[in-house]
Formats: C-alpha cells, structure tokens, sequence
C-alpha cells in the first residue's frame, strides 16, 4: 500500500517538478519576510517576566513552512493589497497558530514532546509557561490586528478581527478541537470527521484565504469564492498531514508519528484507508483548483499549494 501511495505521489509531481520548485521558494521568500515582521512584533525578553517572551519566541521560531501566511500573502496579491499589510496580518495568523500548537502538544491535550524537530515548549520550559506563553501569543494576534499600521480602516480591521476570532472560537478551531477530544469514546461518521476538520484545521484556512479580499475591502463574493477554495484545500492538508501520521516518520515531519491510531483519532485516513483518502484528496485539490479559474494565471502559487500537498512529506 506504502509503495502503490508513493507511485501515485510520484506520477502527480513529476510533471510538476519546476512548478513545486517554484513553489518552493516562494514559500521560502514568504516565511522569512513573515519571520521579519514577527521578530519586530514579539516583544523582545525583559524585565522580571522574561521567561513568557522567550517561551513566545521559542515557540515561534521553531521552524515552520509559515503556510498559514503565504495563504494570506497570496489571495491579497490577488487584489493588490499592500504587501505590509498583508504581512502584519500574516503575523497575526501565526501568533494564533502557534499558541494552538503550544496548547494542542500539552500533557492535558495530545501530550506531546516534539514539534517542528525539536522538544516542545512545556518541555523545553515547564508547562505553566507553556500555558502563558500560548495565551501571549493569542491575544498579540489580535493586538496586531488592532493596530492601525494593519489598516488605516477601523472597519476594515474590526472585521479582520472578528473573522478571526470566529475562526478561532468555540464554533472553529477551539470547537473541532473538542470534538477531537472526544472523538475516541464517540465513535464519528465520515460526515462528522469533516466537520471536526473544518472546524480544527479548516477554520483558521478560512480566515487566510478571506483576509485577503477583506483588506482589499472586496465585494462578498471574493470572500465566499476563496472560502471554497479553503475548505477543499483545509481538507486535503488535514488527509495529508494524516497520511503522514500513518506513512511518515518523526524525522521527515518533525513531530511523533502514529498518535492518531494509539489516541484512537477520528480520522479520514483511518475511515478509508490510505489509498481511498488519497484519491479523495486529489478529487478535493482538483475542485480547489477549478475554483480559483476566474482569477487567471494570478493564482499560480495557489494552484500549485494544492498540488504540492499531495506529495509533501512533512
């Protein structure tokens, strides 16, 4: 099964090769511009509570492919957004992010101790800091949305706001996340695994993919159009990253592998098998695709994000 995935994987990037290469670096660009900002935003440690700022940044700077910012960075350049503003609002998605992530990997939740090839925060500090430190980064996402530099517009940045708290709220992230935790004394239909996963993972995919129009203060149908390329694409990364857990190893993905099964997980992977969640995968990637047609050869690096899931390793 491994080896007839890895063919199918194979023949999709082959002819690919340059686009994903291309794609490569533009992500690469992406993250260290992003990386740039956040290093101005996140308070630099000091005074007798710097332990939280070098948890923060610990926890930031770990590595990371920034995907959730390019998402941002590549549907505002579809309607010219100031690159600026977009970054800033790129940050502030990877702030929210990585508080999840500090939060998902402590002992009370997937009890985890490594992320991005390295241990994670409550075990390289304890996990009280951990704790703080995802709170920190939490409520800087939204400082960083409410500062002006974001958008001259206090309507344009209250919407971003609110966008974002719903995407990361009770009926979003935070949502989909309990659901998860009780996914293994609640046995969940295929149905109901979507739902989680577009409320886990989907939600903050939503956010990226609407925060473009919204600065570039669009018509709604923008917003509902890149919303339906965020679901397909939400859920075929959510497949991937499961595959991973199943195909992959600690040291290609950077994080413990075969959690999903020994946690008894709600998973698509894990109600179809590998070989049908892949071809699922491509049927979502190929609708994602069709989606972005009205933009033009603009949605390059979005098409090939789609693509390059399929066959992505970490």
């Amino acid at each position: 099964m491994e080896r007839s995935l890895q063919l199918a994987r194979d023949d999709l990037g082959a002819e690919r090769a340059s686009t994903v290469a291309e794609l490569r670096s533009a992500m690469g660009s992406a993250a260290r511009a992003v990386d740039e900002v956040l290093m101005q935003l996140l308070p630099k440690p000091h005074g007798l509570h710097a332990r939280v700022h070098e948890a923060m940044r610990y926890a930031v700077f770990a590595g990371g492919k920034r995907l959730r910012p390019f998402l941002v960075l590549s549907c505002a350049k579809l309607f010219d957004v100031d690159p600026a503003r977009a970054l800033r609002v790129g940050a502030a998605i990877e702030a929210l992010h990585t508080y999840s992530l500090v939060h998902d990997d402590l002992p009370c939740m997937d009890d985890d101790d490594l992320r991005r090839g390295r241990p994670t925060a409550h075990v390289a500090y304890d996990e009280a800091t951990a704790v703080l430190a995802g709170d920190a980064l939490l409520t800087l996402a939204f400082e960083i949305l409410s500062d002006p530099a974001t958008h001259p517009s206090a309507e344009v940045r209250c919407r971003l706001i609110s966008k974002l708290a719903e995407a990361g709220g009770s009926n979003g992230m935070i949502g989909g996340q309990m659901i998860d935790m009780q996914a293994a004394e609640r046995p969940l239909d295929d149905d109901n695994i979507i739902t989680l996963q577009r409320m886990k993972t989907g939600a903050l995919f939503d956010f990226c993919c609407q925060a473009g129009p919204i600065l570039a203060e669009a018509d709604a149908e923008h917003r509902t159009r890149l919303r339906d390329y965020a679901r397909d694409f939400g859920l075929v990364y959510q497949i991937t990253d499961d595959l991973l857990d199943v195909l992959g190893t600690a040291e290609k993905t950077g994080k413990s592998v075969g959690k999903d099964k020994e946690q008894g997980k709600a998973t698509l992977v894990g109600v179809y098998g590998a070989e049908r969640a892949l071809r699922e995968a491509e049927k979502l990637v190929q609708r994602a695709v069709n989606t972005l047609a009205p933009y033009g050869a603009g949605t390059a690096d979005l098409r090939a994000l789609a693509l390059f899931l399929l066959h992505r390793d970490s």
